[in-house]
């Protein structure tokens, strides 16, 4: 995969969870080289020293024509990096999207409302020769897969990377997972279900919610069958969506009924109490124990718990670590402070006692 140059529409919320497109990609793209990200908050600094503290050398601009005149490289692409409420795009988004056809940039868009939908962009894009890629697009029809069963044929370890809730970070653990088993030296692969994923570069997947409801199973299957058929992993970690029992959108099911995940790592963020914007209505987050629980039921172990430890300090984080990893009996990890290295040696294990080794 050639990757193409880009920069990244933050609009004044990379700091916020309202970003987490743009922090996936900070994080490592095989898709896009990311030249700068545009937020108007934070000019001047480096974008990985805001995410996290760690300096990426991904320049933050406060405009786009910031970047223009200041960058030595060009770009080639401009992706919007922000989750907005409701997935629209607002006037002061579309404004920069203009200002980028204007000069020339290709547009990627990950929200629920189409940039090929607003005749003046998709006018002006058609003038300048530029594409317009809304990655949420639903596939065609007879592009669709029902569910076939062919998921018994795949021999390797799948792994599901649930939540407790949306917005946690399993996109990142689930990537953290898969590059950690390739540097141990095993054929690992991600299979994404969210258009950030897509951005990132993983190759196999497919958009979970912009798909019909009826072919959601047969989606999963074949992103599944397709990446074992070409690929033959040693194993799979697929990018999980929402949580068993969000309200607004419950998901999980289908990873282990439908993709036969052989496990689960489960992400949780001891702080959050109730679902992501959804504070006002009485449904609180279950504990992880509660939830193991859940996930057992509807057929596969939960091998080790992730930490997101937002509001938290790092002592808080470390001991609730240490109490949950004796509570439950298995790793309780903090991926971002500290990796996900210690969950090697079980990966290694089921992958040494799975068919495909056989």
């Amino acid at each position: 995969m050639q990757k193409g140059n880009a920069i990244v529409i933050t609009a004044g919320y990379l700091d916020t969870n309202s970003g987490k497109t743009a922090h996936g990609l900070i994080r490592g793209s095989e898709r896009f080289n990311i030249l700068g990200i545009i937020d108007h908050k934070h000019p001047g600094k480096d974008a990985g020293e805001v995410l996290d503290g760690k300096r990426r050398n991904i320049p933050v601009y406060g405009s786009i024509q910031e970047f223009i005149n200041q960058s030595p490289q060009k770009a080639e692409y401009c992706v919007i990096g922000v989750a907005t409420k409701g997935g629209v795009i607002p006037d002061s988004l579309r404004a920069m999207l203009r200002e980028a056809l204007e000069n020339g940039f290709h547009l990627v868009n990950g929200l629920h409302d189409y940039v090929s939908d607003h005749p003046d962009l998709a006018d002006l894009a058609r003038s300048k020769g530029l594409q317009i890629i809304d990655v949420r697009k639903p596939k065609k029809f007879k592009d669709l897969h029902f569910w076939s069963g062919k998921i018994a044929n795949v021999h390797c370890p799948k792994i599901a990377v649930l939540g407790t809730d949306c917005a946690l970070g399993k996109r990142t653990t689930t990537r953290f997972l898969m590059e950690a088993m390739r540097a141990a030296g095993f054929k690992a692969e991600m299979i994404y279900t969210g258009q950030t994923g897509w951005m990132q570069g993983a190759k196999y997947g497919f958009i979970f919610d912009s798909t019909l409801n009826d072919f959601i199973s047969g989606e999963m299957e074949h992103a599944v069958v397709q990446c074992w058929e070409e690929v033959k992993p040693d194993i799979m970690f697929i990018e999980g969506q929402s949580s068993l029992r969000n309200p607004s959108g419950p998901a999980g099911s289908e990873w282990i009924v439908s993709a036969a995940a052989n496990a689960v790592v489960l992400q949780h963020n001891p702080p959050r109490k109730q679902y992501k914007d959804m504070e006002y209505y009485p449904a609180y987050i279950a504990d992880p124990k509660d939830e193991i629980e859940l996930i057992r039921m509807y057929g596969a172990p939960t091998v080790a718990v992730t930490v997101n430890t937002a509001k938290m300090t790092q002592q808080e984080a470390r001991d609730y670590a240490a109490q949950y990893r004796k509570k439950l009996g298995i790793p309780v990890i903090l991926p971002l402070e500290d990796g996900v290295d210690e969950l090697i040696p079980i990966f290694r294990d089921m992958i040494e006692k799975s068919v495909a080794q056989v």
